[in-house]
């Protein structure tokens, strides 16, 4: 929705109705991603693009019935083998657009959502696409880190999705959910697409190693714009991390003081030390221990390199409550060995964190399992 907002936004403020078609879920080699928004105004201006161009007229035509009609339809484009006619994707993929019509009415919180995106604050916007009781369709629920408003057809339904979606919300993802028909978790019924509307977290990685290279290629699995940062020059090249958004040459507390001046740092920020090495190491951890709350500092290293570590940071100047934000020795119990394992173990901690969750198996534990309160 994002890319047609603009456009959008005129007509529903007249209130006028439009035909809104989001891509929902694609499958093999579909030309645009879920999130993808095609509208079609009031007056029959198409703005945006679904499928790149492969299935752009039907859409429309769709879309301009929606508006007419105010019923929602969830449609699926693909190939099809029994008809080379029908409209399908030349690309050979599948993608289910859900089309519904925009207005005043159906969509009351939208011009908040537009004040949310452009002023750079996370929101997103969950939505009914497929429900046994046609009247569910296409309803809304707007999930902010503080909460939700709006209303998918029961509270119930509206305080799973809530929940839920914070997840998706913290790592700027979006994506199918699905319910029972009154929000049951475990059941099916109903289907909730989630639209996140802000950039994925960053996850900074200091130290061009090979335990960097699998944190790397896990951060980015887990959602995050992931950068690895190294003043070794010829360590740090891209083609050692491929999985990295990102590979910056530079001294590490230099870069970070950088980015924090920017304000390309944030609270959900995570941070992992890997290089264990004082001259980078303290200068760096000085910095980020100063700075205002990043969502994770961890610094990897033996006990007896944390105890050095923590005496040289308390020379330069940092008191307790500075020091225990750093999570160090980093990583939870988990008897790793490989790198990909320590990556595991490291990012375990810091999903934990995030989500308050304790590290003990589920198994011993008698609360829920899902945890409310993000840190």
């Amino acid at each position: 929705m994002r890319d047609v907002l603009a456009a959008m936004m005129p007509g529903w403020q007249k209130g006028d109705t439009a035909g809104l078609a989001t891509v929902v879920g694609t499958f093999k080699s579909a030309p645009r991603l879920p999130g993808a928004s095609m509208l079609v105004t009031a007056g029959g201006e198409a703005v945006g693009s679904v499928s790149g161009g492969c299935v752009e007229g039907a859409v429309y035509e769709l879309a301009t019935q929606v508006k007419a009609d105010g019923i929602p339809v969830l449609m699926r484009y693909g190939i099809s083998d029994d008809d080379a006619f029908a409209v399908g994707l030349t690309c050979g993929g599948i993608i289910d657009i859900f089309v519904e019509p925009v207005s005043r009415h159906s969509f009351p919180e939208l011009d908040a959502v537009r004040q949310d995106i452009a002023g750079e604050r996370r929101v997103g916007v969950a939505t009914v696409i497929d429900h046994p009781d046609a009247s569910w369709l296409g309803r809304h629920l707007v999930v902010r880190p503080e909460g939700f408003e709006g209303d998918l057809g029961s509270e119930r339904a509206n305080h799973a999705v809530g929940d839920d979606t914070q997840g998706l919300l913290a790592a700027g993802r979006s994506g199918i959910l699905s319910y029972g028909p009154d929000g049951e978790r475990l059941d099916a019924g109903m289907r909730v697409f989630f639209a996140s509307y802000a950039p994925p977290p960053r996850m900074l990685v200091f130290g061009a190693i090979d335990f960097a290279s699998a944190l790397a290629r896990l951060g980015t699995f887990l959602g995050y714009r992931v950068t690895v940062c190294d003043a070794r020059a010829v360590f740090a090249t891209p083609a050692r991390f491929p999985d990295a958004a990102e590979v910056v040459n530079a001294w590490p507390h230099r870069y970070l003081a950088e980015q924090l001046d920017k304000g390309l740092v944030d609270e959900r920020t995570v941070m992992c030390v890997l290089t264990h090495d004082p001259k980078f190491d303290i200068p760096l951890l000085d910095v980020a221990l100063r700075a205002p709350p990043i969502a994770f500092i961890g610094a990897m290293g033996s006990r007896r390199t944390h105890a050095d570590r923590i005496a040289r940071l308390r020379e330069a100047g940092l008191g307790e409550e500075a020091l225990a934000r750093l999570h160090s020795p980093v990583g939870l119990d988990l008897g790793a060995r490989t790198p990909e394992e320590t990556a595991v173990s490291i990012a375990a901690e810091f999903i934990a964190k995030q989500w308050s969750g304790s590290g003990e198996p589920l198994r011993e534990l008698g609360e829920r399992i899902h945890h409310d309160e993000q840190h």
